[in-house]
């Protein structure tokens, strides 16, 4: 190696065969360098995952921070969700009974209403709205907490940062986003009769009574799976970032917008792996 940097110190006097020698070597150091940059965050996010999951029970329980985090993300969520619901049914129903309109079944619209919001609408919405209200949140809470070195001065008083503060903000997450999810498909069916019934003409009697044409129970339990995988990953995502923050409040600013980031693309690529599994499985839609 130091025979290389010495001969890279005088170009001119290089042969070819040592210029290739060296060449190939740089271009190693920069690979493997640009692979430990993308391994390192992954690993301690893994990491972080697993230790918060081995944490997340033990006594004892930080029930108040629960619920003050609970509180604070359905205060932060809620409303979003419902504006953000009540279109995307009223899209899908409305595209969807044009169909059934072309071959006179639109008194069917009920069952394709139910079947949008169930399986994608639901853990979709609720994937948006905890990864970008509420775990955004999450994240400069911890952020600015991580720059002012509360998280440093917890470790040196023997005091678990991610027993005392990860965990119950992971475990609000998890619950609010099975409340949410719960939440925007009961908004979404109502949206979808309103504009079904009000505006295309369907039969009120029988959209309620193929509301379970396509979807049963077995669907409504994989999507409460869903939106409780989405608010995990999104409460590790934000919490993870949060006390990754290195520099001042411009970390903390950046270290948010890498949490909507990074959060919509796992979710995203989670929600395809859950959404087609089970149904290769016969777990669900038979």
């Amino acid at each position: 190696m130091a025979r290389l940097i010495a001969m890279a110190a005088n170009v001119s006097e290089v042969d070819p065969r040592t210029r290739i020698e060296l060449d190939d070597h740089l271009a190693s150091r920069q690979k493997k360098g640009l692979l430990q940059r993308l391994s390192a965050p992954l690993g301690g996010f893994f990491a972080m995952g697993l230790d918060t999951l081995r944490v997340m029970f033990k006594r004892p329980w930080q029930w108040r921070e629960f619920i003050q985090q609970s509180w604070f993300i359905a205060r932060v969520s809620i409303g979003p969700a419902i504006f953000v619901g009540i279109p995307l049914t009223c899209l899908v129903t409305f595209q969807f009974n044009n169909v059934l309109r072309e071959v006179g079944a639109i008194d069917l619209s009920g069952s394709g209403s139910a079947f949008a919001t169930v399986t994608q609408i639901g853990p979709v919405v609720t994937t948006l709205i905890v990864a970008g209200a509420g775990g955004t949140a999450i994240c400069a809470d911890l952020g600015a907490r991580t720059i002012r070195e509360e998280i440093d001065a917890m470790e040196v008083l023997g005091i678990n940062a991610l027993h005392r503060l990860v965990a119950p903000r992971v475990l609000a997450s998890v619950f609010m986003a099975s409340l949410l999810n719960a939440l925007i498909i009961l908004i979404g069916l109502s949206g979808g009769f309103l504009f079904s019934v009000c505006l295309q003409g369907a039969t009120p009697g029988l959209f309620v009574s193929n509301l379970n044409l396509l979807v049963g129970i077995p669907e409504l339990l994989h999507s409460e799976f869903k939106a409780i995988v989405f608010g995990m990953l999104s409460g590790l995502v934000a919490c993870y970032r949060g006390l990754q923050v290195k520099g001042g409040p411009k970390a903390v600013g950046n270290a948010v917008n890498e949490t909507v980031v990074y959060s919509f693309m796992l979710l995203f690529f989670a929600n395809l792996f859950l959404t087609a599994l089970p149904y290769s499985l016969g777990l669900v839609g038979n």
